[in-house]
Parts: C-alpha cells; structure tokens; sequence
C-alpha cells in the first residue's frame, strides 16, 4: 500500500523508533521544528506495525531495540513498506553497519551523532533524484522502459524482471541500477553514482554504493566473478553488461 499523503504543511512523515526516550524525544523534536509529521516509539515489534498502519516515508531506527532489535525490523519491514530505513548504530564496526545494510537499510549514522545530522539524512533521502526516470517527463517516463539481454526496467512502474520474472529490490538498489542500466557500458565512479542517486553534497560512507550494488547482483543471481548485469570496474566503479 503506498504511503498516504503528509499532513498539509509538512515535509513528510517520520517514525523515529529509539528505546532512550530522551533521545527520542530530542531527534523528533528536531525534526518536528523542521517541518516534519513525526511519531516516536520504543519497542521493535510496535514499529513493525506502525510502519504498516501508517506508512512513514522515512524510518529513523535504532540498531539496539527491545522486543526486535533494528536488524529484526529492518528485515520484517522490507516484506511490505520500501520506506527509506536510517540506521542508528552505537557500535562501530564496520560488520554492524553491513549487517544493518544488508538487511534493506539505505543509510546509517553512527552514535554519538548530532540531532541535525540526523535531519541532515532525513532532508536529503526525502530530496534525492530517482535515477534517471526521476528526469524524463511524465509522457517520456511511461515509454521508458529499459531492457538489457533478460533484464528488463520499468522506470515509470519502478519494476525490474529477469527472464519475465518480478526482482524485489529496495527504492535505493532500484535507483543505483537505473543509473547504471540508462547507459549501458558506461562505466559510473562510486561519486558518480552517488551524486545521481543520494544527490549532490551528499556527506556519508562511498561503500554504501558497493553494499547495495551487492545486494542487486545477489537478487539477478550474478556471480560477481563472471558477471552478466553488474560489472566492476577496478579502481573505479561500476557499469552495466557483461565481461568482454
């Protein structure tokens, strides 16, 4: 079901799901002054279903959380909302951050962190280009269609099948592919890609790119050795075709 629309005179809708109330508290507070239509939760298991009864366009979500920690969510959420996922992480390592990504987050912030980096992230998701379908017209986008060998792209419907078949992926892996799949052999850089899919003065991690360019080679079954989608190009980037 899609998101119904932001109350009149908001930016969007924001769950902020943190167990330190405080923190809560003053992460919504922050948003709420910057235009934002924003709840508040505790607990893990009632996000799941605050997400699906209401459909927020971003969830602001904790790593650590009772009931169902941030992972836990993040999987269950991905089943039925493409919301965009903020992670909020205490710890560090980079395993975490993966773990967290890997589960359909698009992005994360680590602790301590400012409230208004936190905004920062919010205004930027809620702000980013949508690829290259973002750019065509409404006229142009209802024929924009892309097809590479099995691989087909609906820009308008946000749809991708392989060999007629439907591919789940997140609003993030669908708009780092249709950047890629616009031109076909180009080859993008990492600040190439996330310029067209984060937006430009994007502050964050660079190997975001490569966690969600993952995440589509797993879902097309492309061996990352042999690949017949999603190329790397050494030192470099990425680029849509197969191995010559």
């Amino acid at each position: 079901m899609a998101p119904a629309p932001p109350p009149p005179g908001t930016k969007g809708t924001v769950l902020v799901v943190e167990d330190e109330a405080a923190l809560a508290r003053l992460i919504g507070s922050y948003l709420t002054r910057e235009g934002f239509d924003v709840q508040t939760l505790g607990d893990g298991l009632e996000a799941i279903d605050r997400v699906r009864t209401w459909h927020p366009d971003v969830l602001v979500l904790d790593l650590g959380l009772p009931g169902a920690d941030g992972v836990e969510v993040c999987r269950a959420i991905r089943t039925f909302s493409d919301c965009y996922v903020i992670m909020l992480t205490a710890r560090a390592e980079e395993v975490d951050r993966l773990i967290g990504l890997s589960v359909g987050a698009d992005d994360y912030v680590t602790k301590p962190f400012s409230p208004r980096e936190v905004v920062a992230r919010v205004q930027a998701m809620l702000r980013r280009p949508r690829g290259i379908g973002a750019r065509a017209s409404t006229a142009e986008a209802e024929h924009d269609v892309r097809e590479v060998g099995r691989l087909r792209m609906d820009l308008a419907a946000r749809e991708v099948t392989l060999d007629g078949e439907p591919v789940g992926l997140t609003r993030t892996e669908f708009d780092v592919l249709a950047v890629l799949v616009s031109q076909p052999r180009r080859a993008f850089s990492r600040d190439q890609l996330i310029g067209e899919v984060w937006g430009e003065g994007w502050v964050g991690d660079p190997h975001l790119v490569d966690v969600h360019l993952g995440h589509v080679r797993r879902k097309l079954g492309d061996d990352a050795s042999a690949p017949q989608f999603v190329q790397t190009v050494r030192g470099y980037g990425y680029r849509l075709g197969p191995c010559a």
